[in-house]
Order: structure tokens, then sequence, then C-alpha cells
């Protein structure tokens, strides 16, 4: 028998077996267009479905429309009688829905699906690259990739990594190694034996001592039994590594930026991935879509695309919805007298009252208090009824002098302006009797020809010692030393003395050529009323500013936001923002002291859920779906709602309308 024709038919019949299985599969693949599918998590739906079986009470008793009590047992209500019938909880069928429900809590999204493999998909020697897109608000976002790797897979990638860390260890790292140091050794034994004891001599010898005795230097003779080609050939392995790498690596293993990659090391069913992605929630969220698409992998090479999947759809329920936009206003009550001030700093001469815009900084001090009478003179909304001036005086000299002084130093004040305004006025009649003035961009006439003249009063404010221990106190020339004199000083009463003991101390001639000047200050006091307004005082409202960027915080769904603006309001919208951070009992605090209107019985049945009291929650629940029917649908978005929907079956007669 020839045994070698046999053995060959073997080996023939074996390449065939796994040369063709791999082709047949993908075959199969392409012709039945196989692909993974997006599901929702079974987990997540197992879990709700476990929830909803587990009523906290036996029985409920709640009141209908009517207000007569009314049992609920896990029923259902009877589609003749109307009443609510006890019925058993038959476990669901296998979800193949394509959207879900869910909630924004906290200002995030939790979105959970499942990404399905068939066993016929998965192989030995190929890896599966499936992709999730999430779209949002027109937003394309691919999300992290899921790899199933094939163990004959993961084998060549490990062995091209291994491939390629033999060639790096051909890369000689020490450099002592291009050196002949047996053949140098021996050359200095033989020819320099002066230079070989210095084997085992552990002095150090440098090079010019080297060079002096032996007529070679150190570095002339290493280079001598250096192999400089090896060295070029080591060099050049160097600069190979990138390619070298991507020679034996054709498909690196992945260590960041991808969700799951197993191996899978038999196959015998289909692969599940639980993906949980978590959304920060955006203003105008009502859906986000998943989508999945897919490859298959041998090696660099990709052997199949797959058709992206039908999307799999979340609902976004969000508490912003629930924001009651109404306007709120402040009442405002509106003086028909007002008063405005400001100061001046006016130098005189010594002892002098006359005031002279050339003198100091008078010239640009006095053209700011024009501008601010020209203002008051053509405002649209107030007319000038009186001005006040007050000067103050320097402490030096006797204080009768300087009140008289200051008075007159008022007067002389009171008299320049008085003069201004008179000056204004008479140009204003020979320009048609009118002036133009603007306001909001838009110009008008204001007639002036009749305006009456703007008394002035003039006082004296005496010497400003307050204003000087002001200045004391703010100075940075003054010892601290210095400043406790001073304080010691104005301890004494008489203003008089006062000044003499001031005059003794060192520091004196600073105060009084510093200081004093800025003490010689005038005052000035606009007094107005409104243009046509009779009363003294008019009550008007006008819109809650900070009460409106609370409601735009908490729809933007930026819920710490929007609690700073509406804390202190401690109303239904405060109470939706509590709701939105978990704040619970803030939330019930408010909901439980406002009238019962639907909206707040929705939100107390949603917290009352929360807190597991089902009697209360179901209680306000429909509650708030008698007086409004939205709430039937609006129940199914909210997690903790839907569960007492499905728990109690709440709300049967509408079963197929909440539905849609």
């Amino acid at each position: 028998m020839d045994w070698s024709k046999h053995v060959i038919g073997l080996l023939l019949a074996v390449s065939l077996v796994y040369g063709c299985g791999t082709p047949a599969k993908l075959r199969r693949i392409q012709r039945k267009e196989m692909a993974a599918t997006l599901a929702l998590s079974r987990n997540e739906l197992e879990e709700e479905r476990k929830i909803i079986q587990v009523a906290r009470r036996d029985t409920l008793k709640v009141k209908d429309d009517a207000g007569n009590e009314v049992l609920i047992m896990k029923a259902v209500r009877d589609s003749s009688s109307g009443e609510m019938v006890a019925t058993d909880i038959i476990d669901a069928a296998v979800i193949t829905a394509r959207f879900r429900n869910v909630a924004e809590r906290h200002g995030r999204i939790d979105l959970r699906f499942e990404v399905i493999v068939p066993a016929a998909m998965q192989d030995s020697r190929w890896q599966l690259r499936f992709m999730p897109d999430m779209f949002i608000l027109g937003d394309s976002i691919r999300l992290e990739p899921v790899l199933i790797t094939g163990r004959d897979f993961r084998r060549a990638q490990l062995r091209g990594y291994e491939q390629y860390n033999r060639f790096l260890r051909s890369i000689i790292t020490d450099s002592s190694r291009f050196v002949d140091l047996r053949n140098l050794e021996i050359f200095i034994q033989r020819n320099l034996p002066e230079l070989y004891r210095f084997k085992e001599d552990s002095s150090y010898v440098s090079d010019e001592a080297f060079h002096s005795l032996f007529g070679v230097t150190e570095q002339q003779a290493l280079d001598h039994y250096t192999n400089y080609f090896s060295i070029r050939l080591n060099e050049r392995r160097k600069a190979r590594r990138p390619q070298m790498y991507a020679k034996y690596v054709k498909v690196p293993i992945e260590e960041s930026g991808i969700r799951l990659d197993t191996v899978i090391q038999e196959l015998n069913g289909d692969f599940v991935y639980h993906y949980t992605q978590t959304v920060l929630t955006r203003p105008k969220l009502r859906k986000i879509d998943i989508i999945l698409s897919g490859e298959i992998y041998e090696g660099d090479t990709r052997l199949y695309t797959m058709a992206r999947t039908e999307p799999l759809t979340f609902y976004v329920s969000s508490l912003s919805a629930f924001v009651d936009d109404h306007e709120r206003y402040l009442t405002k009550i509106i003086e028909r007298k007002a008063a405005a001030n400001t100061a001046c700093y006016v130098d005189f001469a010594t002892g002098k009252a006359l005031v002279d815009p050339t003198l100091g900084n008078n010239l640009q001090e006095l053209s700011r208090i024009k501008g601010n009478i020209l203002e008051l003179l053509e405002n649209r909304t107030f007319d000038l009824d009186s001005i006040v001036i007050a000067a103050s005086a320097s402490p030096e000299g006797e204080l009768k002098a300087n009140l008289l002084l200051s008075k007159k130093r008022a007067s002389a004040v009171a008299d320049f302006f008085d003069a201004f305004i008179r000056h204004y006025r008479d140009s204003v009649r020979r320009n048609n009797f009118s002036v133009t003035v603007q306001e909001d961009g838009q110009e008008s006439r204001m007639m002036a020809a009749s305006a009456p003249g703007i008394p002035f009063r003039s006082r004296s404010n005496g010497e400003n010692w307050s204003m000087l221990s002001f200045l004391v106190d703010e100075d940075t020339v003054l010892t601290r030393q210095q400043v406790q004199n001073y304080l010691k000083v104005l301890e004494i009463q008489n203003l008089d003395q006062r000044e003499t003991a001031l005059q003794k101390e060192s520091f004196y001639p600073y105060l009084r050529e510093k200081l004093y000047p800025r003490l010689r200050t005038v005052k000035f006091d606009f007094f107005l009323h409104r243009k046509g307004m009779v009363k003294d005082s008019v009550h008007t409202t006008e819109p809650d500013t900070v009460y409106r960027k609370g409601l735009e915080a908490l729809k933007e769904r930026d819920y710490r936001l929007a609690l700073e603006y509406l804390r202190e309001y401690r109303d239904y919208n405060t109470a939706i923002a509590y709701v939105s951070l978990d704040y619970n009992a803030s939330a019930m605090a408010i909901l439980q002291e406002l009238p019962r209107t639907p909206q707040v019985n929705y939100m107390l049945a949603l917290l009352y859920a929360r807190a597991e009291d089902d009697q209360k929650a179901v209680q306000c629940y429909l509650d708030a779906c008698r007086e409004d029917h939205s709430y039937v649908f609006r129940g199914n978005l909210d997690p903790e709602i839907y569960v007492l929907i499905q728990r109690y079956a709440l709300n049967k007669e509408d079963e197929d309308l909440s539905s849609y």
C-alpha cells in the first residue's frame, strides 16, 4: 500500500476543512445580511417588573370623583361595571419595543441598552467591531466601540507583538559591545605594560597624563578597537522601528478609548453586552437615538460591513416641563420728590472766599459740576427745584472765623453757579426759546423760555475734622506713633485748643500741606421732583428680573443656579428646583403649603412615590388626572409614577391613548 498517498490525501482534507470553513461562514453571513442588534436592557426591564409586582400594601384606599372610597388591589377597571377588580399580574413577554421613556434627574440621563451578537457571526479568527452612534439634537456622537476578539485573532496579535519585541531585542543598547575589549587588553598588556598595571590600580589618571606617558590618547586607543560598522548597522535598526512595528503588529491591541474588548473562548451562543451611557442634559433635549454599525476583520483585512441597525429611541422626560411660566411682578413705590448730591474740591486763596477758576484744579472741578447741573436742567423725568451748597473749612485759624469763611465761600460758589444757570437760560431764549436734548437715542425739543429760576441756599459745615480723621487713617506716610498722637489730640473737645495742640506735633506741616487742602470741600445737594406728578407717591409694578432669571435657569435645566435665584420665593417653581435636585423634604414642605392644583398634586404624587408611600402617591396622582387629563399621559414618562400606574393598573380606560 502506498502510505504516502494516504498521508497526502489526509493533509489535503484537513486543509480543505480549515481553509474553507471561514469563507463558507462569511458567505452565509453575507447572504443572510446578518447583523448585531440593539435592544432595551432586559436587566433593567426585569428590575422594573419586579418593582411593579411588589406592592407596598395589599389594598389601597383612595377616593373617586364623587368622594367615595374605592379599594385598589393590584386591580383593573371592569369595562362593563366600571369597578376596580382584583387581578394577577402576568409577566411580560420578550420586549421588542424600539423606544423607551427615560427620566432626566440631577442634570443627567442614563441610557441602558444591549448589543446582541448572534453566534453565527462569531469566529475564533475574527475580530468584530461594533460602533454605537448617538444622535442628539442634530449632533452625531460616536460612542466607545465594543470589540469581540476571537481567540486565534488575539493569538495572532500577540505573535505580532512577540516578533516586534524580538526585533527590539536585536538592537544593542550597551555601547561597550561595539568595542573589541579582549584584543584591546592584549595590545595594552604586550605593548604598554605600564598602562596595563592600571587595571588593578584604582587611582585616577587624567587623559593628559595618559598621553604624556604613551604618546597616544585613551580615545585614540578606544577608536582603534571600535567596530563602527556594527554601530551603523545598529543605528539603522533603531531607525526602522516604526516600519517594523507596522509590519509585525498589523492590528494593535487597543487599551483605551473602547468600552469593551473581550476574547471569545467558546462559540456556543449569542454574545450580549450591557451598554450604559450617561448623557448630560441640554436645553430642548427631548429624544436620543442610538444606531449600531459594525465590521468583521481578519488580521488587518476587513471582511464584512454590517448594515446599520434601526434606531433605538429614548424619549427624555424632564421636570423642567412643569415650570409655571407666569410673570412675577414687584410692587414699587415711586416718590414725587427725589434728591441727588455730589461734592467738589474748590481751592481758595488763604482767608479768601473768591471763586478763582484758574487756581489749582478749580477749572476741572467747576466744569464737572456745570455738567451735572446741565444734565439736571435738561432731564425729561425730573425738574430741578433747588440747590443747597454747603462749604467746609480746614482747621487752621479760629473756629468762628472758619465758620464765617466757609459760609462766605458757600455763598460765593452759589453765586458762581447761579450766574452760570442764568447765562445758560439766556442763551436758550436767544436760540428760539428751546433746547435739543438726547434721550434713548431720540432727539426732542424742550421749551425753556418760561423756566423759573433755581433757588440756591448756602450754609457752612464749619471745620472738617471728620474728613481729616478719615484721611489720617488712610494715609501711608504717617507712622503708627504719629497716628496715635493725632488720636490723642483728637480727644480735646475745644476745637481751637485742639488745633493749637496739633500745631505742636512734628507731623503738623505735613498735615497742613498735604491733607488740609482736601478739607476745603463744597457739597451740592440737588432737590428734584418728577415732571407732571402731583401726588407725593405712586405705587406701580414691574417685572421681577431675579425671578425671571430663575425660571430661565430652570427651563435650561441648570437646577442649582435656578435654586440660587428662587430659594427665597418658596413657591411652586422653587419646589420644582428642589425636586429636580432630589431635595425631596424641602420640596414637600413647600408643596404641602400650596393650593392643591393638578400641578401640585402631580409633584406630591412623585414625592410620595419616592418616599414609598403608595397610598398617598396614588391618591395625589388620580386627583391630578381628574382635574387635568394630560397627566394620564405624562405619568408614563416619569419612572416614579409609571411604576404606580403599572403596579395598580391605573387609568386602564386610557391605556390605548397613553401608549400612543
